[in-house]
């Protein structure tokens, strides 16, 4: 039981570094480093360095926040370690 408690641990982990680097490139990349760059587009009528140092980062953030959800059911499921209603 413990290499299947190990192998869900290292799951669990590896999603959460991948989803936290998704928000580092969108909040700090995005919207501090190449912002200049973005800022030639229009998004919703704002410069889209702009919206993203702004209002993107936080969508992102809530967005991934749904993602880990889903994908942390999945692997409770997959491991045997949902929770019971």
């Amino acid at each position: 039981m413990s290499e299947n408690n190990n192998e869900y641990w290292r799951a669990n982990v590896t999603l959460m570094l991948v989803l936290l680097s998704i928000w580092f490139f969108v909040s700090f990349v995005c919207g501090i480093l190449i912002v200049d760059y973005l800022n030639q587009f229009r998004f919703f009528g704002y410069k889209l360095g702009f919206w993203f140092s702004q209002q993107g980062s936080i969508y992102c953030f809530v967005l991934l926040i749904f993602v880990y959800v889903w994908a942390a059911n999945r692997l409770d499921r997959k491991y045997g370690v949902e929770e019971e209603d």
